[in-house]
Formats: C-alpha cells, sequence, structure tokens
C-alpha cells in the first residue's frame, strides 16, 4: 500500500523540499548557534552528564496503589472527607466515608475521623481507590455522555488540573463541519460554583495522547503562565519514515502559514519573512526496524501549529501515516501497519498550580499499539530524549 500523498504543495504546483542539514561533527553537546541565513539547523545532541531528578506529583490521581500526599496550605481546616471529595472529584461520599472509618486513611501514621480537620504539612495515607461511574443508557441526556466520555479518557484528576488521553481522530475545538469535540464536552464538568474546566493547550485533531486541562479560573491563568514561560516540559512519540542522520539532534526552522485552495500547512519559511516564527525540536532516534522506519522521541521546545509534522518532513524523514506532511514519493508503508498518523504526545510535566509537578504519561493508541507490535519494539525502554536540553 503507498503512502498517498506527496507532500505540501507550493502555490505554483511544486513540492516543498527538504533543505540541507547543518551537524556538528565535533561538538559533544549542542550549543546554540545564532540564526543567520541558514535557516535549518540539524546539530548532534549527546546525553547530559547529570540526569534530572524525574518530578514528584503533588496531588494524587485515582490509583489502585497506596499513595501519601501532603496537605497544602489552603488545604488547612479542611475536613478529612471534603479533602478527599477535593482531591477526587468523582469519589462517592459515602465510599470516602467508609474508608475512614474503617481505618484505612491515616493521618501522620494514625486513624482519623470524617469530621476531624487538617492541618498544613500533614501527611495523608490514602488507599487503594477506583472510580468508575455507570456506562450511561442511550436516553441519557448529552452532557451525563460526554461526563462519562471524559472520566473514560482521564489519566489523571485533582481538584485544579485534568489530564486527558485524547483520542486520535476526535478535535480538541470546533471548527468549519466540527460539531464533536474536547471543548465542547468540558461544560459538562462545570463545577458547583459555575467554573468550567478550560483547554490550556492544544492537539491536532489526529494526534492522540496528554491533553491538559485547567478546571478553574485559577488553575487555567497558572498553567497559561507556564506555557508562556516554556516551564511546561512535553514528550512525543512518532513512526517516521527512514532513519535520521545524527541520531540525535535539533530542528531550527522558521515556520509560515500556506493556504493551498482549501487547505493550509505550515511551510519552512525565512528569518523575517511576514508571519514566520521560529520553531525549535530536539529528536532522539529510540529504535528502528532494517533502516525501513524508526520510532523517534520528540521534544519541541516551541509550540508551533504543525511543528512536529513539517519539521519531520523537512529533515526528511516525515510521521507515517500523515497525509499533509509525507513527502516521500511511491513510499510503500510496511505490511500490516495502517496508514494513521503515528503521532503521540506520550509525556506532559508541568508545575502545579499549587506547587510540586505533574507528570503524566499516555499509553500508545491503538494503531500505534499494533505497529510497535508488529516492528518489534518495545514501548518500556529507555527514552534518549530525557536528556536533551530544554532551551532553544
Amino acid at each position: 500500500m503507498k503512502q498517498g500523498r506527496s507532500g505540501p504543495r507550493q502555490p505554483g504546483g511544486g513540492r516543498q523540499q527538504a533543505g540541507p542539514r547543518h551537524r556538528d561533527r565535533d561538538r559533544q553537546r549542542f550549543k546554540k548557534r545564532p540564526e543567520t541565513r541558514a535557516h535549518t539547523h540539524v546539530e548532534r545532541v549527546t546525553p547530559a552528564s547529570v540526569k534530572t531528578e524525574k518530578p514528584r506529583a503533588l496531588t494524587a490521581p485515582v490509583s489502585a496503589g497506596v499513595q501519601t500526599v501532603t496537605v497544602a496550605p489552603d488545604e488547612s481546616g479542611m475536613r478529612v472527607d471534603r479533602f478527599f471529595e477535593a482531591r477526587f472529584p468523582g469519589l462517592s461520599f459515602s465510599h470516602i466515608q467508609r474508608i475512614i472509618r474503617k481505618g484505612e486513611v491515616r493521618v501522620n501514621g494514625k486513624r482519623t475521623q470524617p469530621k476531624m480537620r487538617l492541618e498544613t504539612g500533614q501527611a495523608v495515607r490514602i488507599p487503594p481507590l477506583k472510580v468508575e461511574a455507570p456506562p450511561p443508557r442511550d436516553d441519557a441526556p448529552a452532557a451525563q455522555k460526554d461526563r462519562a466520555f471524559l472520566k473514560s479518557i482521564t489519566l489523571y484528576e485533582d481538584a485544579d488540573v485534568l489530564v486527558l488521553n485524547k483520542p486520535m481522530g476526535l478535535a480538541v475545538q470546533g471548527g468549519s463541519g466540527t460539531t464533536r469535540h474536547i471543548d465542547g464536552m468540558l461544560g459538562a464538568l462545570r463545577s458547583s460554583d459555575g467554573q468550567r474546566p478550560r483547554l490550556v493547550h492544544r492537539l491536532d485533531k489526529d494526534t492522540a495522547g496528554c491533553l491538559l486541562v485547567a478546571k478553574s479560573r485559577f488553575a487555567a491563568a497558572a498553567l497559561a503562565k507556564t506555557f508562556r514561560s516554556r516551564s511546561a516540559r512535553k514528550i512525543y512519540w512518532a513512526l517516521v519514515a527512514g532513519v535520521p542522520k545524527p541520531a540525535q539532534g535539533r530542528v531550527s526552522t522558521y515556520l509560515a502559514k500556506q493556504e493551498v485552495e482549501e487547505d493550509s500547512f505550515m511551510r519552512i519559511a525565512k528569518h523575517g519573512e511576514k508571519d514566520a516564527v521560529h520553531a525549535v525540536t530536539y529528536y532522539a532516534v529510540v529504535e528502528t526496524a532494517a533502516q525501513k522506519v524508526a520510532w523517534l522521541s520528540l521534544k519541541p521546545v516551541t509550540g508551533r501549529t504543525h511543528q512536529l509534522r513539517a519539521h519531520m518532513a523537512h529533515i526528511g524523514n516525515p510521521i507515517v501515516g500523515d497525509p499533509k506532511y509525507f513527502n516521500i514519493e511511491n513510499w510503500e508503508l510496511p505490511g500490516g501497519i495502517q496508514n494513521k498518523l503515528h503521532l503521540l504526545a506520550r509525556r506532559i510535566a508541568v508545575p502545579h498550580p499549587r506547587g510540586g509537578i505533574i507528570d503524566v504519561s499516555a499509553p500508545l493508541p491503538p494503531h500505534m499499539q499494533q505497529s510497535w507490535n508488529l516492528l518489534g519494539f518495545d514501548a518500556a525502554r529507555y527514552d534518549p530524549i530525557e536528556e536533551a536540553p530544554e532551551e532553544e
């Protein structure tokens, strides 16, 4: 089966060609270079000598294991049962009362009571929890169905933040001809005080994985500031055609939106060109299959529209199944692999609005899991992008 599209077209009918690669063979580690006439850099990046400590979560997601969480300053004076209600929305009040009375909840190692008031800094033992809302009936109101669906794709939730595992093919926001999307469903999660959850960032319709949502105005403002300062750490997984060289590198270009008939895409632009924006991506080859395809881990430093898709096509290794940017003529799709976009927002790590770090990973979507199985890739293996720099 052939890939289908030959890549982005220019207004004159031509195809955007991948530019030359710039490789730094002499340096052991990447150093920022000034943007002059060269608009693309693909430079060698070697692992840093000092590993960064893995972020810890401030608040506890619903989990099958025992957890210990610390009472935050704004939770001081809160009753134990109300503390559980705030930390674990959706957990039934009767279940909360039961686990407290049975002694499964401990405060500083001691049994407690539902009405006991908590103090800042106290350690609360959280027993294994499992929240399973009953599936809605076919005649249930749309809001009830939306709530059930969002709960089914929730990776993490606390009083301020929600991380969803967005399925491939589901739009994040509405647009021309798009009636079903995540933003439209969030109204079903409106809180008792009327606050509606808000999107913090976006994913392409065909990109699966971690999508961060703020559940309050306070969280939305704090997280928006985090994204503006580029303190949010995002890691993507992709399956690409061929194997990039070098195996670990940096892609730096300027991107500009190009309109072609009723379609649009991001093209490589020149520095100083109108509406051109700088885009930087670090990549690392995790595993390969017969030099035909490669599993890449990607870390976008900037967050431009279609950045990863445009960058991978630009260096000659477009993402498998990409209907917009795949630009290799007559490329044969390996047998058994579906012609769908193989791009996953694998992991997001961001400072929590109330302190600490939220660090959440999404599983491979079904079509990518099938490809990983066919190619013999192990999703649990070490990810070399962990050591890539955070700056441009």
